[in-house]
């Protein structure tokens, strides 16, 4: 029993970190040559924004894992329909957004599942 909650511990932290990092690499079209240095550096920084706030969010899960998991799902959940409207608009297939909004958000999704299971997983286990 042990090795599952640690299993259950360790997984969304993993995958939270994984999918941060996937995020993350969308910031690396910022770079342009027709720029200076500073301008490429000072644009990377500001695509980072979303980075630095699933960083948060992540902490307050690897504390809370009840409210940071609820927080995650939230999020994807929320941030579903400008993604898709988004690349709907960029180009006009339901498909491609589809597939867009499940390689962005699903993740998070099932992160924050994977906190809440873990978070009630280490609860039943006091208990017991």
């Amino acid at each position: 029993m042990k090795t599952s909650l640690k299993l259950f511990h360790w997984v969304p932290r993993i995958l939270c970190i994984l999918a941060i990092l996937f995020v993350s690499m969308f910031a690396l079209d910022s770079f342009d040559p027709r720029y200076t240095i500073w301008q490429q550096l000072q644009a990377f920084f500001i695509h980072l924004i979303p980075t630095y706030i699933l960083i948060l969010f992540l902490v307050v899960a690897w504390k809370w894992e009840l409210i940071g998991g609820a927080i995650l799902i939230i999020l994807a959940l929320g941030f579903t329909p400008f993604i898709y409207m988004h690349n709907y608009a960029m180009n006009h297939s339901v498909w491609i957004s589809l597939s867009i909004i499940g390689m962005i958000n699903f993740p998070f999704v099932l992160t924050g599942g994977l906190f809440v299971l873990s978070h009630f997983l280490k609860k039943k286990n006091r208990v017991a």
